[in-house]
């Protein structure tokens, strides 16, 4: 490790999550003028928007799969390649199907990203996994807040979405520059001389498939909803895309305090109190108006703020010999999951519309008509409903989340650490 630069390594990751990140902000601004400018449905938005999350967990499982044997160096230049390609095709973009591969590429690239950027973190910082795991996902949120700033800000002052995504292409460049010259280290579990079928034999631990289960559960409570915020809340208040920025700022404040919080809960003690707020922050969402739901964004942001972190955090503390496969995971687990429930909820939401449309209403003949015509006012008003509708259906999730890590947490109030890394 002597040779390693490890803080420009960790510099790197973090720009490159930030172009991940920068991706979810910025997407979810521009998502409803996608649909006004190509003539999307609610459907094909939630299709284009999966997409991401369906590259996203192609790439993390094949790429934690393969990160021991080819290195870390060479997955990240592929993301490099693969982030730029799908800005680029982004900007050049011309309707549904364009779209619909260019976030595949992006998704592919920010799954490639995290594929090899955890095993790296946990792998430079190996007594400070899940404390670093924390520093290092408060870009996500953080990237989340700059991306949706620059969304509300271009917008208003009429800059087309091609240039807000085109702000991507700068952070993109810097971290490929940075990963091609540096060296990098061999994965942990390699460092460790834990053999490849003993870290197969790991992935079917009953508590590695307990946390995959629950993974599900928090990165659709996470994403699903910072994804979609803006088109579900959109005709509930003028601030849909800050109430985002706000819920993302409190988890870039949260994550960089990590390190006392860990300590003092315990990854359980977190995962469970983060359960108990996100249900609440769902609630308040889908429960108030106005300036109301600033308050929800704040206790919602306060909730999911420590989800994806500590959940790879306590895979790779508690069971380390899973490797950078079992960490990968966890994550395209996670994104899967949203991939899945984004797509059944974007149809769902659209149904809830036609349902407060006059019978035998065509949605898109409503998407098409002019905002101050009768059927444009029709269809605001049953978005003013439709939407925090959705939102309280996905309340179910966190509660069960709190049933779940409560057993979590008294199960591992009698394990030991040792106890579990050697079993």
């Amino acid at each position: 490790m002597n040779s390693i630069n490890r803080n420009q390594l960790f510099i790197g990751s973090c720009l490159a999550l930030l172009v991940t990140s920068l991706s979810f902000g910025i997407r979810a601004g521009i998502l409803g003028k996608l649909g006004t400018d190509f003539n999307l449905s609610a459907t094909q938005l939630g299709t284009i928007a999966a997409t991401a999350f369906w590259g996203f967990p192609l790439a993390v499982i094949i790429g934690g799969l393969v990160v021991d044997f080819i290195g870390m160096k060479r997955l990240l230049e592929l993301a490099f390649f693969f982030h730029l390609g799908g800005i680029l095709l982004t900007i050049f973009a011309g309707g549904f199907w364009s779209l619909f591969f260019s976030t595949l590429l992006v998704g592919i690239a920010n799954g490639t990203v995290e594929a090899a950027c955890n095993p790296l973190v946990t792998t430079l910082y190996p007594d400070k996994k899940t404390t670093k795991l924390n520093h290092f996902h408060l870009w996500f949120p953080g990237g989340i807040v700059i991306g949706t700033l620059i969304s509300f800000y271009f917008s208003k002052f009429n800059i087309g979405w091609q240039v807000q995504v085109g702000t991507m292409l700068i952070p993109t460049l810097i971290y490929g520059f940075l990963f091609l010259k540096l060296k990098f280290p061999v994965t942990e579990r390699v460092a460790a001389g834990v053999s490849t079928g003993e870290m197969y034999k790991s992935l079917g631990n009953p508590l590695f498939l307990f946390m995959i289960i629950c993974m599900f559960g928090t990165a659709i409570t996470e994403l699903f909803t910072g994804q979609w915020i803006d088109v579900l809340l959109r005709n509930v208040t003028d601030n849909a895309l800050l109430i985002l920025t706000v819920t993302t700022l409190v988890m870039v404040i949260g994550r960089g305090f990590a390190e006392p919080i860990v300590h003092r809960l315990s990854p359980t003690g977190v995962l469970l109190i983060s359960a108990i707020l996100s249900a609440a922050g769902l609630y308040l969402l889908g429960h108030s108006s106005g300036n109301t739901l600033f308050i929800g964004a704040i206790v919602f942001g306060m909730g999911v703020c420590f989800f994806w972190p500590t959940m790879l955090g306590f895979v790779a503390e508690y069971l380390p010999k899973t490797g950078a496969v079992g960490l990968n995971l966890m994550g395209g687990a996670g994104m899967f999951a949203v991939s899945v429930y984004m797509m059944f909820m974007g149809k769902f939401y659209d149904e809830k519309l036609i349902a407060k449309l006059p019978a035998n209403s065509n949605l898109a003949d409503y998407s098409a008509a002019a905002a101050d015509s009768e059927m444009g006012k029709a269809l605001a008003q049953a978005k003013v409903t439709a939407g925090p509708e959705i939102i309280n259906a996905t309340l179910i999730i966190p509660i069960i989340l709190i049933v779940a890590f409560a057993g979590l947490y008294l199960f591992m109030r009698g394990k030991s650490k040792q106890s579990l890394t050697t079993a």
